[in-house]
């Protein structure tokens, strides 16, 4: 990952910090985050030099209007007024990892077709936590393309209980 954005992410994390919330912040982050990085409309916009930096601030400070702290709102003002809205999910990603490091936690993104209840959350966080020898952050993210099951990515370990994957390995079986 580029220097540009580990410096932001340091600076996020310093600022969550001071906020004395960053499970919260680095969350709401890691939210906006995804929602940029899924939506190429919004990452083109927020990416587009012609479009004043005041504009493209505002537009993230509507979407987040009432849904996100003030310090996640302000940090998301600031990369995105600072011409790297598109970087945003780099960042937010970043963030994850420095802010689990900085509190002995690892980073567990985990890919759902199905949002988790908060039981949900707690027992596969428990369980990973369990695997791993260490508490975990988790990161939930919904994606259609799972089909069903879990695929969590830890790390450079990856434990894919799709349904999809279940199947092709039926299907070799076979």
């Amino acid at each position: 990952m580029s220097d540009r954005v580990q410096g932001y992410a340091d600076a996020m994390l310093a600022v969550a910090h001071a906020e004395g919330d960053i499970d919260a912040i680095s969350n709401e982050l890691f939210a906006v985050g995804r929602a940029v990085d899924t939506n190429d409309e919004l990452r083109s916009t927020l990416s587009d030099a012609r479009i004043p930096a005041e504009r493209r601030m505002q537009i993230m400070d509507d979407l987040l209007d009432g849904r996100t702290r003030p310090a996640t709102k302000g940090l998301v003002s600031m990369v995105v007024g600072a011409g790297r809205g598109a970087d945003l999910g780099k960042i937010a990603t970043a963030l994850a990892d420095k802010a689990a490091t900085s509190q002995s936690k690892q980073v567990a993104t985990v890919r759902s077709a199905v949002a988790l209840s908060d039981d949900q959350r707690t027992r596969l966080a428990s369980a990973l936590a369990a695997k791993l020898g260490t508490e975990v952050d988790l990161k939930v993210i919904h994606d259609e393309s799972v089909v069903g099951g879990l695929i969590t990515t830890v790390g450079d370990t990856v434990i894919d209980g799709s349904v999809r994957t279940r199947l092709s390995r039926l299907r070799e079986s076979l």
